[in-house]
C-alpha cells in the first residue's frame, strides 16, 4: 500500500509519501498525477518529495519518481529529495542517474 499526503505552506509543497512505492501501488498515485503537478504546486517555489516512511521501493516505483521529478524540472521548481530510501540510491546507481538524483538530495 502507498500512502501520500500534500502539506502546504507559504513558499513550499511537500508530498509525504509512505508504505511500497511499487508497480502494484502505482496506480493510484499516477491517477493523481494532475494533482501532484497542478496550480496547488505551480505556484509554489520548492516541492519536496518525503520519502522517509517509503519502505520499498521497486525500479517502476523509481521511474515514476523520475518522471515526477523531471514535470517538476521542466515547471521550473526547486525539488527535494527528503530522506531518499537506500533503495533509491542503489536503484540510481544501477542505472547510471546516481549523479542526477544527488542533484535532488544533500548528499551531493
Amino acid at each position: 500500500m502507498l500512502n501520500w499526503d500534500l502539506k502546504k505552506n507559504d513558499d513550499k509543497i511537500a508530498l509525504l509519501l509512505s508504505g511500497e512505492l511499487s508497480r502494484n501501488t502505482l496506480l493510484p498515485m499516477w491517477q493523481q498525477r494532475d494533482v501532484f503537478l497542478s496550480a496547488n504546486v505551480l505556484n509554489k517555489t520548492v516541492v519536496e518529495w518525503d520519502l522517509s516512511g517509503i519502505q520499498h521501493i521497486d525500479s517502476a516505483g523509481f521511474a515514476a519518481l523520475c518522471d515526477f521529478l523531471r514535470e517538476c524540472q521542466k515547471l521550473n521548481k526547486t525539488v527535494r529529495l527528503v530522506y531518499p530510501p537506500k533503495q533509491l540510491l542503489t536503484l540510481a546507481d544501477l542505472v547510471g542517474l546516481s549523479d542526477w538524483i544527488a542533484n535532488f538530495t544533500d548528499l551531493n
